[in-house]
């Protein structure tokens, strides 16, 4: 198993990295991330119950949605009130998700829940694309906080939930996550928050990070924004555990070997990205 996540992990690196850096365009990449919400979209017609030909309709029409966004024109456009749009929802309906846990979500009609799918990974489509228009190190210190979160959320959980009694975040769902990694995420992620603004001021960076994007605008909006993107990170999550549980689905599903699927890898960049612009944005 370890094998076969290590050589697919190189084998994404293999093709995410070169469209990442590719120098004087973000064309390569949003290409690859047109692959990827395809995917994430017949992930989500199969988790849903629908059969392999709507599954397969379900991601061509993820895949459709933003193509037409950027023929029309949308990566070029300020998008503030679409992210703010966006991230109320993901508070809103990601605390009304997780408050009524696996048994509400089967009540939600199917037509509404296949649409909230599509535009939750339309919007973090459009955001992960303008994110890399900004640049690099503006897109990286997002996709970082999230990595950072689940691995110190991870490494805490196991130190601090062994020695003293392991406070569950929320079992119904996720049994195996506890409110002792969640501190132990968020105290990772302000540790990176703070070093990533040093090493923008070291380094010159033409391209600031989020980070320091923040801080620009008082050291306190850097930590509660900080904060608030890494406990959104946790709603995402906990959201797509909550979707697999009630399907009885471990993984959403086998195209990455070792990884599971890619809502797997992405669930809880949905409700991070277009947070992340909508604090950018304002």
């Amino acid at each position: 198993m370890l094998k076969q996540r290590i050589i697919t992990a190189l084998v994404l690196l293999a093709i995410l990295l070169p469209a990442l850096f590719y120098p004087g365009s973000h064309v390569p990449f949003a290409c690859i991330m047109l692959a990827m919400i395809s995917a994430a979209g017949w992930e989500w017609g199969r988790l849903n119950g629908y059969g392999p030909r709507m599954a397969l309709f379900i991601g061509f029409e993820a895949l459709a949605l933003c193509v037409l966004s950027w023929t029309l024109g949308l990566l070029e456009v300020r998008l503030t009130g679409l992210w703010i749009v966006a991230g109320a929802a993901w508070v809103l309906v990601g605390g009304a998700l997780l408050k009524v846990a696996v048994p509400g979500w089967p009540r939600i009609p199917k037509p509404l829940r296949l649409v909230g799918g599509l535009l939750a990974l339309w919007v973090a489509w459009l955001a992960v694309v303008q994110a890399r228009m900004i640049g690099v190190n503006f897109l990286l210190s997002i996709l970082v906080l999230v990595w950072v979160a689940d691995v110190f959320a991870y490494f805490a959980g196991r130190a601090f939930g062994l020695k003293f009694t392991r406070n569950k975040l929320a079992p119904a769902i996720s049994p195996g996550k506890s409110w002792e990694g969640v501190w132990g995420g968020m105290i990772g992620v302000l540790v990176l928050a703070f070093a990533w603004v040093w090493a923008d001021r070291a380094a010159g960076a033409l391209v600031p990070s989020l980070y320091t994007h923040l801080a620009g605008r008082g050291w306190w909006l850097l930590v509660l924004g900080a904060l608030f993107l890494a406990a959104m990170s946790v709603v995402g999550d906990l959201v797509e555990s909550l979707i697999k549980r009630s399907a009885g689905a471990k993984d959403s599903s086998q195209l990455l070997p070792g990884h599971g699927g890619v809502l797997d890898r992405v669930d809880a960049l949905l409700p991070t990205l277009p947070l992340a612009m909508m604090l950018a944005s304002l």
